[in-house]
């Protein structure tokens, strides 16, 4: 509608719109000429519809538009206020006020409940496109296209059944220029009136500066934050000082690290408030820098052990301070163990049995993960003791601290003492933490704990006694929090009354001593074991690895001197040696199908074969080595062929199996 347009004449917009539909062209009429932006739509939505048939816009179900609303939220958040407070001044006169997005998808519709049920009757309530191209000519799709406000009366709009009504629409611009939503008012026809465009058009001003404001604010805050960000988030800690010792700056990282209040700190001497270190007061003296020296500070009441860069103040050639940047020591350690310490979690799902005698021991293990006390894991080689710890340690309130192995057997009993609590600095040697600092608020597993020195036993029994650990060379007591669990395949026991291992460490694990039974003693988990193994080297599930009935059954048989690490390597082998998809006997080591079993000392006993297991036996043993024929396997059998036949039948067992 032209401003100009005023007083509405809806008979000559009628004969404008009649003329249109029925010629496809108008003459104009002198005193009363029809806006050009009307015409314009007219043309383009006269190959698309029909003006007299019923409008369908393009609605979204509710999926859809819950997701559009979702994306919209800030300028919903923003609009909405203002449409209230529309509708509050023009309650009573049937308009209803629609916000809509960037493509005329509405969004939101205020207004008296006879209009707006109205507007969700002819199908353009929420969820509902206006757009010129499902809705035909009206102002809240002139709005999109002219990017313009826009005003509609009457017989404007393109389809008849929209005649009665006026809308009015202004857009809404973001701090680019783009439309992001638009602001329509619709009401009755002989309401119509320009105040009504004009008060669209303030809505959307206001919603458009509230944006733009929004966007500064939000841009301000932004850079502020990151500035903030970048001084109080900086890893290190940075304190200052002038060229006469007195502190001139403190960050809250060094507050927290040295536990210094900045505020009473500032202007004083730093020799006053802390004890500095001989290297750096040397440093100092000499006005020379320190790179990634580890030093410890002492207070009043407590000391902090740092990592400390010195780096000084110049202004010209002349030193006019220093600036120190800490890092406390843990932090370090715990950056390198995120780099290169073990990373994995196991948790009690990791560990499946389904044995009574290894439920048990998982019951003593969750026990154990819950409490502070050592703990002892006693049991042969490869059993899975070390899972077993790190299950222990993933599992308890130490999960998100280091877990350090330390396989004792293969440290030289000399280097012993000096690896376990490292040294000071000194002339002859650079700092090195001992084993507990490096494990600080974690766990430190000693494998083979039987091999350790008595020397060395008794510096582990301090260290648990006293929570603290003194380095060669040094003279203060660092304090540590570590849990310590031990594994070993001897008889500590034993050990004590042979006067080999310290009756004291040896008691220290009576709460937690914990036995884990060999494999060949819980049989039932030799099937879970192999799903768990099969399904971690074949994780691709179309191609999954099964084992067959006749290699389960040796499996199971087998007395597994090696346990768990010896069973897993045997079936990782029958992986690779495969044809299919299927573990069969001929894919198993020879001395597992034999049953004869390698160890270094006393030989195991095996368990007593049945009259039928042992006469399967014989016969898959002479398949073997005849390699199906069946005629040598009766003759070494003793039998005859067709006696042979007859039991490899009921044993259904085929030449082919050893064929392959």
């Amino acid at each position: 509608m032209l401003p100009t347009a005023y007083p509405i004449r809806q008979d000559s917009l009628y004969k404008y719109w009649h003329s249109f539909m029925t010629n496809g062209h108008v003459q104009a009429i002198d005193d009363h000429p029809l806006d050009l932006v009307i015409l314009a739509s007219w043309q383009r939505c006269a190959p698309l519809f029909d003006p007299n048939l019923r409008a369908r816009p393009k609605s979204l179900n509710e999926t859809a538009l819950s997701a559009i609303l979702k994306s919209q939220a800030d300028l919903m958040t923003i609009a909405i206020p203002y449409m209230e407070d529309v509708y509050q001044f023009i309650e009573g006169s049937n308009n209803a006020i629609i916000l809509t997005d960037g493509t005329t998808c509405a969004l939101e519709v205020l207004g008296d409940k006879e209009t707006v049920k109205i507007v969700e009757d002819y199908r353009m309530g929420r969820g509902s496109y206006w757009s010129e191209a499902y809705a035909g000519t009206n102002a809240v799709g002139l709005a999109l296209i002219t990017a313009m406000p826009t005003q509609v009366v009457g017989a404007e709009h393109y389809f008849k059944i929209y005649h009665p009504f006026v809308s009015s629409a202004a857009p809404i611009h973001d701090a680019n220029g783009r439309i992001a939503g638009i602001i329509g008012i619709v009401g009755p026809v002989e309401n119509a009136c320009s105040h009504t465009l004009s008060l669209a058009m303030a809505t959307a001003r206001a919603i458009t500066n509230q944006l733009q404001t929004n966007l500064y604010l939000e841009e301000a805050n932004l850079r502020l934050t990151e500035l903030n960000t970048i001084l109080e988030g900086i890893s290190e800690g940075v304190l200052a000082w002038n060229h006469e010792l007195k502190i001139t700056h403190i960050n809250s990282r060094a507050s927290n690290i040295l536990r210094l209040h900045p505020q009473s700190i500032l202007g004083q001497s730093i020799t006053d408030i802390i004890n500095l270190p001989s290297i750096l007061l040397e440093a100092i003296e000499k006005n020379k820098e320190l790179d990634d020296e580890e030093v410890n500070f002492e207070l009043d009441g407590h000391s902090a052990n740092v990592l400390i860069n010195l780096r000084t103040v110049r202004e010209g050639t002349l030193n006019t301070g220093f600036i120190a940047l800490l890092q406390p020591i843990e932090h370090v350690r715990k950056l390198v163990y995120q780099q290169v310490g073990v990373q994995a979690s196991l948790s009690f799902d990791n560990v499946l049995s389904q044995s009574t005698e290894m439920r048990s021991i998982l019951r003593q293990v969750r026990i154990a993960s819950r409490g502070t006390a050592p703990v002892l894991l006693f049991g042969e080689g490869g059993v899975g003791k070390t899972h077993l710890a790190r299950t222990i340690h993933d599992a308890g309130p130490r999960a998100n601290h280091p877990f350090m192995s330390i396989n004792c057997r293969t440290i030289p009993r000399e280097l012993l003492i000096s690896e376990f609590l490292g040294y000071d600095k000194d002339e002859v040697h650079e700092s090195r933490p001992s084993k507990f600092e490096l494990a600080e608020s974690g766990t430190l597993l000693l494998d083979h704990i039987e091999t350790l020195s008595l020397e060395v036993q008794a510096v582990l029994v301090q260290v648990i006694e006293t929570g603290h650990v003194m380095r060669i060379g040094s003279i203060r007591p660092i304090p540590v929090n570590v849990r310590i669990i031990a594994t070993t395949s001897d008889d500590l026991a034993t050990l004590v009354a042979d006067g080999s291992f310290n009756s004291h460490l040896y008691y220290r694990f009576g709460v937690f001593n914990i036995e884990i039974p060999p494999l060949r003693q819980r049989k039932e988990d030799i099937p879970v074991l192999a799903e768990q193994f099969l399904a971690r080297l074949s994780p691709n599930k179309s191609s999954a690895v099964t084992i067959d009935e006749d290699a389960m059954r040796i499996l199971c048989r087998y007395p597994w001197p090696g346990n768990v690490r010896e069973f897993e390597m045997v079936l990782e082998r029958a992986v690779h040696l495969r044809q299919d998809n299927i573990i069969r006997l001929v894919d198993l080591p020879e001395q597992v199908r034999n049953g004869r079993v390698v160890v270094s000392h006393s030989p195991k006993s095996e368990p007593l074969l049945t009259t039928a297991e042992a006469e399967r036996e014989a016969i898959l043993r002479a398949g073997w080595a005849c390699e199906g024929r069946v005629k040598e396997m009766a003759g070494q059998l003793g039998i005859g062929r067709t006696t042979l036949w007859r039991k490899m039948k009921r044993l259904n067992i085929t030449p082919d199996t050893f064929k392959n």
